[in-house]
């Protein structure tokens, strides 16, 4: 049935669904991006926290692969994570804008290939 549709098309409107399942495939990868930044974000403010909690002469193990590995103090695990609390932030914030710019771009297509389908389908 579906072939048959796509038969009756023209090429513009084929093109036109193609790039909306590929734009809907992009904003999909683009919102899981975001939430395993969210996820990381989360693991390292709840570290920052616990860290707080310690005193200089508690023991601090960094997980480097699969090793853990003592640090060498408390400031420099800070240092660390606060530094990759601010990469990630930066790129939760480049997805963010990602994720808005082509939900747009979806909803525009969408629009006009609900438009062309309704036309084609009164003029059948």
């Amino acid at each position: 049935m579906r072939n048959m549709v796509e038969n009756e098309l023209s090429p513009q409107l084929q093109d036109q669904i193609t790039r909306l399942q590929q734009l809907r495939a992009q904003l999909q990868m683009i919102v899981q991006q975001r939430q395993q930044v969210e996820l990381r974000l989360r693991e390292i403010d709840e570290a920052l926290e616990e860290l707080e909690k310690t005193d200089g002469k508690t023991p601090i193990f960094k997980s480097v692969g699969a090793l853990l590995i003592k640090a060498k103090g408390k400031s420099e695990i800070q240092k660390e994570l606060k530094s990759n609390k601010e990469s990630l932030e930066l790129r939760k914030t480049t997805l963010e804008k990602q994720e808005g710019r082509t939900s747009e771009k979806l909803n525009e297509l969408q629009s006009k290939v609900q438009s062309a389908l309704s036309l084609s389908q009164k003029g059948a």
